[in-house]
């Protein structure tokens, strides 16, 4: 008797096991849906963002090809004046530390001229702002070309 109450209640819980093991299965799928969702939407994200900087480095590339175009000289076909502004275009930082080392030489020879001495002239500041801008200009020139010679 025992046996077969033991039987009946065996039988009776053992029919939910299949929709226990479906439960347990659909909850397991759905799961690993949410999972697959989730990553390809961080994949999506994350393509967003490598086409957002795609797009700023197209724009990039534009503005830059942009000023180089607006800094080309519009030649009139007259030699002396296309010789006089192609030479101007190019030569503006070069004019403007000319003229600087001009003026500046200009005002220390002024200053040695009242100072009479070369030490008071002469100080830290001023050969901070020598050394910068010799440096400015054969600094330029070796990146050029270092990174000339690399690319």
């Amino acid at each position: 008797m025992v046996l077969s109450v033991f039987g009946t209640v065996f039988g009776f819980l053992t029919s939910f096991a299949p929709n226990l093991l479906k439960f347990w299965q659909d909850k397991r799928d759905k799961d690993h849906e949410l999972k697959v969702m989730e990553l390809q939407m961080q994949a999506q994200a994350q393509g967003h963002m490598e086409r957002l900087e795609e797009i700023n480095a197209e724009a990039d590339i534009a503005e830059s090809k942009a000023l180089y175009q607006s800094a080309q000289v519009t030649l009139s076909g007259v030699s002396w004046v296309d010789a006089t502004l192609t030479f101007l275009n190019s030569s503006v930082r070069p004019i403007i530390t000319y003229s600087f080392f001009g003026v500046y030489t200009w005002v220390k020879a002024e200053q040695y001229a009242v100072a009479n001495d070369i030490s008071k002239v002469w100080t830290a500041e001023d050969m901070a702002i020598f050394c910068t801008i010799i440096s400015f200009w054969f600094g330029s020139r070796s990146m050029r070309y270092y990174f000339g010679k690399k690319s």
